[in-house]
Formats: structure tokens, sequence, C-alpha cells
């Protein structure tokens, strides 16, 4: 039944099929006869499977991106660990000798944001790192770009942060330019914007001035970019100015972050808990 519809589907056809044969028997002929159409010939194959090679590679290099952007943020994570201010400088002198040594502060763990608000007056971002990977409550947390806040809550694989696009968030934070101290604050308005407050009238912003961490806080390493500063308001009355900052980190497209981890930190907390302790007796 299928070879009887087969023929007739042929005679059907036959003219149509007889002039694809005659076309293909003389587009060979005519390579093998001449160089300039085999020449062209065999550049438009060539084209045409260039053309899906490039599509191909394409797509597939696509799909890959995910992947090497996760190398490329581990890498980075490893490479903020050998900066310089990662690291506590000692000089010891012994007698007539001057040893001049380095021990890291700050360790690197790179994580990738599962789940993220901006546009809430208390927002949060979930990362797919916890307490099995070394996370720990009260870690800072930054991006490529700036500062993003402070681990909060921990689970075995997960984390939450508390951004500083919280109303309850609060870091100690310094004009690079001059060195003069404030705090950053959010009055959840704008993902893109937050104020630095307690700075005194009698210094000057310059448009553009650039605010970091002062590491004052014992949280963040010192230098960590915070933002851009918008515009600086005198508080009548009050000695302070409330300064406008475009924010350094783009809340809106985060992705991956690193949760810092402060080695002495412990350390240090335990001294100025004793420190207190003595203080209320």
């Amino acid at each position: 039944m299928n070879k009887n519809r087969l023929i007739l589907l042929l005679k059907k056809y036959d003219y149509v099929v007889v002039f694809l044969l005659l076309v293909i028997v003389s587009v060979v002929l005519m390579s093998r006869t001449s160089y300039y159409q085999s020449s062209k010939l065999i550049s438009w194959t060539n084209s045409i499977a260039g053309g899906w090679y490039q599509g191909v590679h394409s797509i597939s290099g696509y799909f890959g991106l995910k992947s090497e952007n996760d190398r490329l943020a581990e890498e980075n994570a490893r490479l903020r660990a050998q900066l310089e201010e990662s690291y506590i400088k000692y000089n010891d002198s012994v007698f007539t000798v001057n040893d001049t040594t380095y021990r890291q502060r700050y360790s690197y763990t790179e994580a990738q944001v599962i789940k993220n608000s901006w546009n809430q007056q208390n927002n949060y971002v979930m990362i797919n790192k916890g307490s099995s990977h070394g996370i720990k409550p009260d870690m800072a947390v930054i991006s490529p770009d700036g500062i993003v806040g402070v681990v909060m809550s921990v689970s075995e694989n997960f984390a939450t942060i508390m951004p500083v696009l919280h109303s309850d968030s609060r870091n100690s934070v310094k004009v690079k330019r001059t060195g003069i101290s404030g705090s950053l604050v959010w009055d959840g308005a704008d993902y893109r914007y937050a104020q630095v407050i307690d700075v005194p009238t009698t210094h000057k912003f310059l448009h553009g001035d650039t605010i970091i961490t002062s590491g004052l806080a014992n949280d963040f390493p010192e230098g960590i970019p915070v933002g851009y500063v918008m515009e600086a308001e005198n508080l009548s009355g009050s000695g302070f100015y409330i300064v406008k900052i475009r924010l350094a980190t783009d809340f809106n497209k985060l992705d991956h972050v690193y949760i810092i981890n402060d080695r002495f930190g412990q350390e240090m907390k335990s001294l100025m808990d004793r420190t207190e302790k003595r203080d209320n007796e």
C-alpha cells in the first residue's frame, strides 16, 4: 500500500523531481569544470555552515554564562582575601631587628542571591550558603560594587541578610576625601538612595564625594564603597547634615555577594563584652 502511494506521488510530481535532479547535476558539473563556479559554491556552503555553527556557539555560550559567572565570583572572593586591607599589619621590634608581618583578618565566601526584595520598608536578601559553608549571624555582606548588609539568620544551606534597605539598618561610614564619620540609614523611599546622618555642619561636602565604610563598627572592613554624595541638607538648629547619597550597589540587580568572615571578630567582641561587664559592676 505504501509502495503504491509512493509511485503515485512520484507520478504526480515527476516534473518537479526531474527538474531538481537536473539542477543538482548541473551544479555538480559546473563545480567540476569551472574553477570560478567551484569556488563560489564552496564559499556559499561555507557561509551557510559558518552561520549555523555561529548560532549553535552563541546559544551554547548563553547557557554557559551562569557557570562562568559563578566561576568568576569565586575567583573574585579569593582575590579579595589577598588584598592588603584583609590583613592586619604588625611591626615587631626585638632588640635591633625589625620584622614587619601580616596576619589575615578577613576571608570571603561567594554566594548567590536566590531571593531579594528592594521595594518594602524592611527588605531582606536570601543566599544559597549557610552554616555548612561557615556562614554565621552578624557577618558583613558586600557585592562586587559595594556594601549590601549583615547576615541575620542562618540554616544549614541558606542565610538571610538584612540589607541597608531596612529601617533597622545602621552602619558606620565616612567620607573618603575628608575622613569625617557618620551613620548610614535608609528612609524606605527609593532603593537607589540612602542617607548619611550625624555629620556636623562644620564639615563641607562636595557633590560626588565617595562614602566608604569606616571600619569603626568591627563589621565591615574599612574602605568598602557605600555610595556617592548627591546633596547635603543642613538641618536647622541641629548642627548636623542629612546627606543624600546614591548607593554603590544596585539592589535591583543583585546577583552574587561576598560574605566576610572577620577572623578576629569573636575575640574583639568577647573583649568588649568583658569590658562593658566590668563597667556595670
